[in-house]
């Protein structure tokens, strides 16, 4: 929801993720701004950044601003730990950013059950490029896939076969450090080609000579969007273009985004 705050009634309720907040408008003040309530409790305050000329809110006594006021109420329900969990977070972050074997990996794949890769991509902790490919899936590639990535069977029908590509991939990764933005997908289609390729136990073991991380998980405790209903963090958006190479890049600037000292919404 952003919604013109100037449309806001000065009492009103919104539910969000399963939760109804309440909003009052303080009686000494012509602005919009709000106090925020879950039920009885004082969650804060949130200002209009209207008066700014772009839309969002910021939240009381920060510099922290969403566009939505729903995440800017999600905001507002962190736990009282969370300034302690993103510590550790952007801890994790800095130590993998020091790590000289640091890889970034992303898989652009045939649609989102059990599918086969059409494009694998690896980078160093820089950007620069360590394997970039695409994959002929043996298999076709849903429509949905294909809006998401553009790679459709014209662009893959001439492309090498995993296996084909396996000693390259093996050379790009092997020894490294890998960071994936949703590992268990992009891990997952890797594993469905390897068990393809050779074996389960065979997978197992190239697989093992990564030492793997995911970044999703820590990037939604970093960005600290709490969602009453699910009792954890939001998961966020890489934003990426989806092409492989430019995710991975987009995925080393969320890691660099963890690793400093900024809040999240700042700037």
């Amino acid at each position: 929801m952003t919604a013109d705050p100037a449309l806001l009634d000065d009492l009103f309720a919104l539910e969000i993720d399963g939760q109804t907040a309440q909003f009052v408008r303080p009686a000494d003040t012509d602005r919009h701004d709000f106090a925020v309530y879950d039920g009885h409790d004082f969650l804060g305050m949130l200002y209009s950044d209207q008066v700014l000329g772009t839309a969002g809110w910021r939240l009381g006594g920060t510099y922290e601003r969403h566009g939505a006021l729903e995440d800017a109420v999600r905001a507002l329900r962190r736990p009282r730990s969370w300034p302690r969990e993103r510590a550790q977070v952007s801890d994790w972050a800095q130590r993998l950013l020091q790590d000289d074997t640091l890889a970034a990996v992303d898989v652009e794949t045939t649609g989102l059950n059990k599918p086969w890769a059409v494009q694998i991509a690896a980078t160093d902790r820089s950007g620069t490029v360590l394997f970039d490919s695409y994959v002929n899936p043996q298999a076709e590639i849903e429509p949905g896939a294909i809006a998401v990535h553009k790679i459709g069977p014209e662009r893959v029908a001439d492309a090498p076969t995993f296996g084909e590509l396996l000693p390259a991939l093996t050379e790009a990764l092997h020894g490294r450090t890998c960071v994936a933005y949703n590992l268990p997908f992009d891990k997952g289609c890797l594993e469905r080609e390897l068990e393809r390729h050779s074996s389960p136990q065979a997978a197992a073991r190239w697989l093992g000579e990564c030492r793997w991380h995911d970044a999703m998980e820590p990037y939604a405790v970093w960005k600290g969007l709490w969602s009453v209903k699910r009792g954890r963090y939001r998961s966020q958006k890489l934003g990426g273009p989806h092409t492989a190479v430019e995710d991975c890049r987009f995925l080393l600037a969320r890691v660099r985004e963890m690793a400093s000292s900024d809040r999240p919404g700042e700037g």
